[in-house]
Protein backbone atom coordinates (compact mmCIF):
# COMPACT_ATOMS: atom_id res chain seq x y z
CA UNK A 1 0.00 0.00 0.00
CA UNK A 2 1.39 3.34 -0.64
CA UNK A 3 1.19 5.78 1.86
CA UNK A 4 1.31 9.96 0.87
CA UNK A 5 4.05 12.29 2.70
CA UNK A 6 1.80 15.43 3.88
CA UNK A 7 2.88 18.90 3.13
CA UNK A 8 0.85 21.49 4.57
CA UNK A 9 -1.14 22.11 1.54
CA UNK A 10 -1.94 18.52 1.52
CA UNK A 11 -2.84 17.43 4.83
CA UNK A 12 -6.22 17.15 6.59
CA UNK A 13 -7.11 19.86 8.45
CA UNK A 14 -6.95 18.62 11.70
CA UNK A 15 -3.34 18.24 10.99
CA UNK A 16 -2.30 21.37 9.79
CA UNK A 17 -1.14 23.27 13.16
CA UNK A 18 1.03 20.33 14.04
CA UNK A 19 2.41 20.20 10.54
CA UNK A 20 2.89 23.70 11.10
CA UNK A 21 4.35 23.88 14.62
CA UNK A 22 6.87 21.49 13.29
CA UNK A 23 7.82 23.12 10.33
CA UNK A 24 8.38 26.47 13.03
CA UNK A 25 10.46 24.13 15.16
CA UNK A 26 12.68 22.60 12.35
CA UNK A 27 12.55 25.01 9.53
CA UNK A 28 11.02 21.92 7.14
CA UNK A 29 8.31 19.52 8.01
CA UNK A 30 10.00 15.76 8.94
CA UNK A 31 8.78 13.19 6.53
CA UNK A 32 7.74 10.87 9.51
CA UNK A 33 5.12 13.61 10.17
CA UNK A 34 4.05 14.02 6.62
CA UNK A 35 3.41 10.55 6.68
CA UNK A 36 1.65 10.68 10.32
CA UNK A 37 -0.66 13.34 8.96
CA UNK A 38 -2.90 10.61 7.40
CA UNK A 39 -4.11 10.08 10.56
CA UNK A 40 -4.02 13.75 12.44
CA UNK A 41 -4.84 11.90 15.95
CA UNK A 42 -1.51 9.43 15.05
CA UNK A 43 0.46 12.94 14.75
CA UNK A 44 -1.22 14.36 17.43
CA UNK A 45 -0.53 11.63 20.22
CA UNK A 46 2.85 11.10 18.66
CA UNK A 47 3.77 14.73 19.37
CA UNK A 48 2.60 14.89 22.63
CA UNK A 49 4.13 11.23 23.39
CA UNK A 50 7.35 13.16 22.59
CA UNK A 51 6.86 15.86 24.46
CA UNK A 52 6.12 13.66 27.47
CA UNK A 53 9.34 11.47 26.75
CA UNK A 54 11.30 14.72 26.62
CA UNK A 55 9.87 15.89 30.40
CA UNK A 56 10.64 12.17 31.53
CA UNK A 57 14.01 12.54 34.39
CA UNK A 58 16.23 11.28 31.92
CA UNK A 59 18.97 13.57 30.48
CA UNK A 60 19.30 14.33 26.43
CA UNK A 61 21.97 11.61 26.27
CA UNK A 62 19.89 9.09 28.34
CA UNK A 63 17.14 9.85 26.75
CA UNK A 64 18.66 9.20 22.71
CA UNK A 65 20.06 5.89 24.06
CA UNK A 66 16.47 4.61 24.80
CA UNK A 67 15.23 6.13 21.65
CA UNK A 68 18.01 4.55 19.23
CA UNK A 69 17.85 1.10 21.14
CA UNK A 70 14.59 0.65 20.11
CA UNK A 71 14.73 1.99 16.37
CA UNK A 72 17.56 -0.31 15.75
CA UNK A 73 16.06 -3.25 17.60
CA UNK A 74 12.75 -2.46 15.36
CA UNK A 75 15.15 -1.76 12.60
CA UNK A 76 13.92 1.76 11.24
CA UNK A 77 16.15 2.89 9.35
CA UNK A 78 14.36 6.17 8.93
CA UNK A 79 14.32 6.86 13.08
CA UNK A 80 17.69 5.61 13.70
CA UNK A 81 19.04 8.06 11.05
CA UNK A 82 16.54 11.01 12.51
CA UNK A 83 17.92 10.27 16.25
CA UNK A 84 21.28 10.01 15.38
CA UNK A 85 20.89 13.71 14.04
CA UNK A 86 19.23 14.51 17.38
CA UNK A 87 21.74 12.59 19.47
CA UNK A 88 24.30 15.03 17.69
CA UNK A 89 22.49 17.96 18.14
CA UNK A 90 21.74 17.36 21.87
CA UNK A 91 25.83 16.58 22.09
CA UNK A 92 25.10 12.85 22.77
CA UNK A 93 28.67 11.07 22.83
CA UNK A 94 29.65 9.97 19.50
CA UNK A 95 31.09 6.44 20.59
CA UNK A 96 27.70 6.14 22.92
CA UNK A 97 25.52 6.82 19.28
CA UNK A 98 28.17 4.57 17.70
CA UNK A 99 28.12 1.44 19.72
CA UNK A 100 24.15 1.97 19.97
CA UNK A 101 24.18 1.76 16.06
CA UNK A 102 26.66 -1.19 15.64
CA UNK A 103 24.61 -3.16 18.10
CA UNK A 104 27.71 -3.26 20.36
CA UNK A 105 27.90 -2.63 24.14
CA UNK A 106 28.29 1.35 25.56
CA UNK A 107 31.69 1.52 27.14
CA UNK A 108 29.85 3.80 29.86
CA UNK A 109 28.50 1.77 32.39
CA UNK A 110 25.58 3.51 33.42
CA UNK A 111 24.42 3.95 29.87
CA UNK A 112 25.35 0.38 28.74
CA UNK A 113 22.58 -0.54 31.82
CA UNK A 114 20.07 1.69 30.26
CA UNK A 115 20.71 0.44 27.16
CA UNK A 116 20.52 -3.18 28.55
CA UNK A 117 17.14 -2.80 29.72
CA UNK A 118 15.36 -0.79 27.39
CA UNK A 119 17.02 -3.55 25.32
CA UNK A 120 15.24 -6.01 27.96
CA UNK A 121 11.94 -4.39 27.66
CA UNK A 122 11.35 -4.02 24.58
CA UNK A 123 12.85 -8.15 23.55
CA UNK A 124 10.61 -9.59 26.93
CA UNK A 125 7.61 -7.41 26.05
CA UNK A 126 7.88 -5.89 29.68
CA UNK A 127 8.47 -9.41 31.48
CA UNK A 128 11.91 -8.17 32.04
CA UNK A 129 13.93 -10.63 33.86
CA UNK A 130 14.81 -9.37 37.50
CA UNK A 131 18.28 -9.94 37.09
CA UNK A 132 17.89 -7.18 34.15
CA UNK A 133 16.00 -4.80 36.47
CA UNK A 134 18.27 -5.30 39.34
CA UNK A 135 21.30 -4.60 37.02
CA UNK A 136 19.19 -1.10 36.23
CA UNK A 137 18.48 -0.62 39.52
CA UNK A 138 22.11 -1.38 40.55
CA UNK A 139 23.71 1.09 38.21
CA UNK A 140 21.83 3.80 39.83
CA UNK A 141 18.30 4.64 37.94
CA UNK A 142 14.99 4.28 39.72
CA UNK A 143 11.86 2.25 39.73
CA UNK A 144 10.12 5.44 38.35
CA UNK A 145 13.59 5.58 35.60
CA UNK A 146 11.76 2.10 34.82
CA UNK A 147 8.54 3.20 33.84
CA UNK A 148 9.92 6.57 31.89
CA UNK A 149 11.56 3.44 29.81
CA UNK A 150 7.99 2.41 28.33
CA UNK A 151 7.40 5.96 27.60
CA UNK A 152 10.35 6.00 25.41
CA UNK A 153 9.48 2.64 24.00
CA UNK A 154 5.88 3.68 23.61
CA UNK A 155 7.00 7.13 21.43
CA UNK A 156 9.67 5.06 18.79
CA UNK A 157 6.89 2.58 18.10
CA UNK A 158 4.38 4.95 16.66
CA UNK A 159 7.22 6.31 14.91
CA UNK A 160 9.05 2.97 13.77
CA UNK A 161 5.84 1.27 12.70
CA UNK A 162 4.49 4.21 10.96
CA UNK A 163 7.93 4.19 9.19
CA UNK A 164 7.59 0.15 8.43
CA UNK A 165 4.11 1.01 7.11
CA UNK A 166 4.90 3.72 5.00
CA UNK A 167 8.36 3.13 4.11
CA UNK A 168 9.26 7.07 5.14
CA UNK A 169 11.87 8.16 2.94
CA UNK A 170 14.63 9.68 5.37
CA UNK A 171 14.91 13.18 5.35
CA UNK A 172 17.75 14.89 3.29
CA UNK A 173 18.35 16.55 7.16
CA UNK A 174 19.14 13.15 8.06
CA UNK A 175 20.83 11.74 5.25
CA UNK A 176 24.19 12.07 6.69
CA UNK A 177 23.36 9.74 9.19
CA UNK A 178 21.73 6.50 6.65
CA UNK A 179 21.65 3.43 8.98
CA UNK A 180 20.89 0.20 7.35
CA UNK A 181 19.87 -2.86 10.00
CA UNK A 182 22.34 -5.30 10.59
CA UNK A 183 20.99 -9.31 10.13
Amino acid sequence: MKYTTHTLETAPEAAKDTLATAKSAYGFVPNLLGVMAEAPSLLKGYVTLQQLFYETSFDATEQQVIALTVSVANKCPYCVAAESVVAKMKKAPEQVVKAIREGEPIADAKLEALRRFTKSVFDARGWVPEAESERFLSAGYSKANAFEVIVGIALKTLSNYTNHFADTPVDEAFAAETWSPHD
